[in-house]
């Protein structure tokens, strides 16, 4: 047979026989006195191995093991870590299948914040937040969602279940909207403004010292340039106190 006719046989492309033939899965067959490689029911029966072992899901590098007569794994012990992996993104769509039918479900009732979609853990979080029409508001939840985006999963877990602890206390939600006030009234004062110091304070009463990170807060952490550049004068002025408030009350 010629490369043609092989592929034909099983079902495959030409490109596929000389991809398998370039990996080593599929072995080269001699060449007549024409120039042209002559296939065997042999390399035939191997393609057609080839192809089904694929079609399970397994991985060309899987499959090689699985063809070496020598060396790697048999063939049970493939196909178990292959069903166990596929157990495993079964679990993971059906995950992510909850998540999107509770996102449309919030899209049909008009809940759907701008900001989203959230990882559960933050989108339990704010479940419990009152709605506000507060500039800070809608700005401390981008940051939160750029937060739960960009964190390690351990940090961003650290994070939420700092604020969390700070968001149990019986008077929490009010002193936030307290401090979202405090800070919507700075929009266009000046950052030597009066009220600057009572908004630091009341701000990092209600948050912990656990909420900052481990890394520099000084003038070149880029985040935080970046962070303070999006306030108005006043606004960033308060933010930088709170931080050396808290970085002060950090164990």
């Amino acid at each position: 047979m010629r490369i043609g006719e092989l592929a034909a046989a099983v079902g495959v492309t030409t490109r596929a026989v000389r991809h398998y033939h370039h990996l080593g899965l599929l072995p080269e067959p001699e060449r007549l006195s024409n120039g042209y490689r002559h296939y065997t029911l042999r390399h035939a029966v191997v393609l057609a191995r080839i192809r089904r072992l694929t079609e399970l899901g397994m991985g060309l590098t899987e499959v090689r093991d699985v063809l070496a007569d020598d060396a790697g794994k048999d063939l049970v012990e493939v196909l178990t870590e292959l069903d166990e992996d596929l157990a495993r993104q079964e679990a993971e769509i059906r995950e992510r299948r909850q998540r999107l039918r509770a996102l449309l479900e919030a899209g049909a009732a008009g809940e759907l914040p701008a900001e989203g979609p959230f990882s559960p853990e933050l989108t339990g979080l704010l479940a419990g937040l009152p709605g506000s029409d507060s500039p800070m508001a809608a700005k401390d939840r981008e940051i939160l969602a750029l937060l739960d985006t960009g964190a390690a999963p351990e940090e961003r877990e650290r994070l939420l279940s700092a604020l969390r602890g700070a968001l149990d206390g019986p008077d929490a939600l009010a002193r936030a909207q307290e401090a979202y006030a405090l800070l919507d009234a700075l929009a266009d004062a000046a950052p030597d403004d009066p009220r600057v110091e009572q908004a630091a304070r009341t701000l990092a009463g209600l948050l912990p010292a656990e909420l900052l990170p481990a890394t520099d807060l000084g003038p070149d952490n880029a985040f935080l340039r970046a962070l303070y550049a999006d306030f108005a004068p006043a606004q960033a002025e308060v933010i930088r106190r709170v931080l050396r408030i808290l970085a002060g009350e950090r164990p």
